[in-house]
């Protein structure tokens, strides 16, 4: 069982109305109506979305099998590396007129209604996208056993679409970190620079991250050891203790102890945190 009470052989389906999520962030920062114009929407599209942090939300339901983005995306090119670093698979839809809507969600909620009908081992749907036109295929979700996951901005969602989600989470709150160097650039306050870290350094902030996300989804900071590294390579398939000179991924969890993890024995496993600062690096089991 993963954290979210499913199954690990259990897939997630990732569908982004990826246009409807950049437009409702490129208003936020420009203003209402900023986008829909046509000098807004027919221009090269400087890249606003985290799209690293959804993706780690929807691994942190179980292996993702179906990461497919809906958009017209001669406009946005810029977005490229995230994209290819994500694995996403690009759904061109060209808008039949100048003002006409692309109908991603249209083809979005056919293609999800078809994948669960398909693909049995899909246990969880999360859709990117605020519309309320998604509420139908969530009944059509719901109705095949699986569970619903969605995620919007709070200015563009629709109250009643976020309500029919077995789970809803709003784009802002994933990225809220990540979001703090923006804010203090708009107070006229210089962010520091990105620090560049190395290969060793980025392995164990994917161990940290893993970590965490499993904790997030049991509402408890503390996790069993053995999911981890499970999660560890849906964020990163490309993980190997090996490479790292560790002979397996205890060991080298073991040398994270003390510095950014803390560990503790547990009823059936030993079971991990992330140590905060001022936190002792061990706590005795409860009970």
């Amino acid at each position: 069982m993963n954290g979210n009470g499913t199954q690990d052989t259990q897939a997630v389906a990732l569908y982004w109305d990826f246009e409807n999520l950049h437009a409702s962030l490129s208003e936020a920062k420009n203003g209402d109506g900023s986008y829909a114009k046509q000098d807004g929407r027919f221009k090269v599209q400087d890249p606003l979305v985290h799209i690293q942090a959804i993706i780690e939300l929807a691994a942190s339901y179980g292996p993702v099998a179906i990461n497919r983005a809906y958009c017209n995306w001669q406009f946005f090119g810029r977005y490229r590396d995230a994209l290819l670093q994500g694995a996403v698979e690009l759904i061109q839809l060209f808008p039949p007129g100048q003002s006409a809507k692309n109908g991603a969600d249209i083809k979005l909620c056919l293609d999800a209604a078809e994948d669960i009908a398909r693909f049995p081992h899909i246990g969880t749907v999360l859709i990117v996208g605020g519309d309320s036109d998604f509420m139908p295929v969530a009944q059509k979700i719901k109705a095949a056993g699986r569970t619903l996951v969605g995620v919007g901005t709070r200015r563009s969602t629709n109250r009643h679409w976020a309500k029919s989600c077995h789970d809803f989470r709003y784009y802002e709150s994933l990225v809220e970190e990540e979001a703090k160097p923006e804010v203090a650039a708009e107070a006229n306050v210089p962010a520091p620079p990105p620090k560049v870290l190395t290969p060793q350094e980025e392995a164990d902030a994917t161990i940290v991250r893993a970590i965490t996300l499993l904790a997030e989804a049991k509402g408890d900071p503390w996790v069993n050891k053995a999911p981890i590294f499970n999660m560890v390579k849906r964020l990163d398939p490309t993980f190997d203790p090996k490479e790292f000179k560790f002979a397996t991924f205890a060991a080298m969890l073991k040398s994270l102890v003390g510095k950014s993890i803390a560990t503790r024995k547990g009823e059936f496993d030993q079971q991990v945190r992330v140590l905060t600062p001022g936190a002792s690096e061990a706590e005795p089991a409860a009970g």
